[in-house]
Parts: structure tokens; C-alpha cells; sequence
């Protein structure tokens, strides 16, 4: 019987869950926790198989949830279940100790799945995700600038040069919206979520004119 251990803040989606692992015959949710350090003290209570655990929590964040868990007892899987997109949060949370990282619109098949994986020690990882992973691993955290095409990285050198979307879009003489699509796809390939994480990768690789 595969023991897991809730933790969101959500008490209608842990029901909801509860509800999908009573239709189990090897899972088994042992207790729930609505915070993290509740998390933490249920973590620490007994032994659990598998960790469910939202990244958004009162008290504590999942991910700084997660550290501790992975200081304490290295050895016990984490998937980490969250409303936030993949390219998000997904990498950090793998680097970090995750076994594997959901969505919450994941098909409940999906996340027994991962749950079972995890169990017997593996990792789950979706397609989407082990994308991301080849693009950190292939740049081992260096040259993620070189993951670009000659257009995103264009764009990305005006974006750390301070210049606004707007300004960018009338000096490449495109719309607003397509300077956007490429910021958006220029982040996803280098893993970051902000213009604050673009400017610091060009200053640490001395990217700037």
C-alpha cells in the first residue's frame, strides 16, 4: 500500500483527491496537511511513501516545503501538484528534489501514474516537462542564449538593454503581439519567467554591448 501524505491549502481539491484515491487498491491517503509547516510536522509524524504537495501554501511555500523535506529525509519522493503552468516552476522544482511536477488539470490516470512511479523510486516527468529538462541539461545552466533563434535572441538583447515591448516592436517594425509571442518563447527555452532573470544571465555571461 502506497502511503501519501496531501499538503494544499485547498480543502475542496483534497477531497477531491481523496476521492479518486478511494477507487485505488494501492493507494492510500495516510493524512492531509493545509499549510507548510504543517506539511512539515505531518512529514515528520510517520513514514510516507509519496509527498503531494502545492507549491502555493499559508506559512511556508511549497518549494521552501520542499527543501526542507529533501534535508530531512532525501530519500522521500515529492510530486509537486500545482495550478501554475510547468515552465513556470517545473525545472527549479526538479533541481530541487521533486520526483515530478504536475498541473492540477492533469488527468487523474496521469497522476496515479506519477504517484506509483514515484513510489518505486522512479521520476515522472510529462513531455512538456522533459523538454525543459533536455534545454537545462544540454545548456548545463551556461549558454541558454544559444538555445535562441536568431529572432528571440534579437529580441532578447533589446529586452536587457531596458528597452520596453513597445520600443522594440517599432524599432523591428512588428506588432506589440508579436514581440510578446517571442518574449513568451525566448523565457520558456531559457527556463526563466522575468525580464529581472534575462538581465542577470546577460550580465553573468557579459552579454551587454
Amino acid at each position: 500500500m502506497i502511503k501519501i501524505l496531501i499538503a494544499d491549502d485547498h480543502n475542496i481539491f483534497r477531497e477531491g483527491l481523496k476521492r479518486i484515491f478511494a477507487d485505488t487498491a494501492d493507494i492510500e491517503v495516510g493524512d492531509e496537511a493545509s499549510s507548510g509547516h504543517e506539511a512539515l510536522e505531518q512529514m515528520r509524524s510517520r513514514h510516507w511513501d509519496v509527498v503531494l504537495l502545492d507549491i502555493n501554501l499559508p506559512g511556508k511555500s511549497g518549494l521552501d516545503v520542499l527543501k526542507q523535506i529533501k534535508t530531512e529525509k532525501p530519500d522521500l519522493p515529492v510530486l509537486i501538484l500545482s495550478m501554475h503552468p510547468e515552465e513556470q516552476y517545473a525545472v527549479r522544482a526538479i533541481k530541487l528534489g521533486a520526483s515530478g511536477y504536475l498541473s492540477k488539470d492533469t488527468d487523474a490516470d496521469e497522476l496515479l501514474i506519477a504517484i506509483r512511479k514515484a513510489a518505486a523510486g522512479g521520476r515522472y516527468a510529462s513531455r512538456t516537462l522533459a523538454d525543459h529538462l533536455l534545454h537545462s541539461l544540454y545548456s548545463n545552466g551556461q549558454q541558454l542564449h544559444t538555445l535562441l533563434s536568431d529572432r528571440e535572441h534579437l529580441v532578447f538583447r533589446q529586452i536587457v538593454a531596458g528597452k520596453s515591448l513597445t520600443e522594440i516592436a517599432q524599432e523591428l517594425s512588428l506588432s506589440i503581439k508579436t514581440i510578446s509571442t517571442y518574449r513568451a518563447r525566448l523565457l520558456e527555452k531559457m527556463g526563466m519567467t522575468n525580464n529581472a532573470e534575462l538581465i542577470r544571465h546577460a550580465l553573468e555571461h557579459q552579454l551587454f554591448d
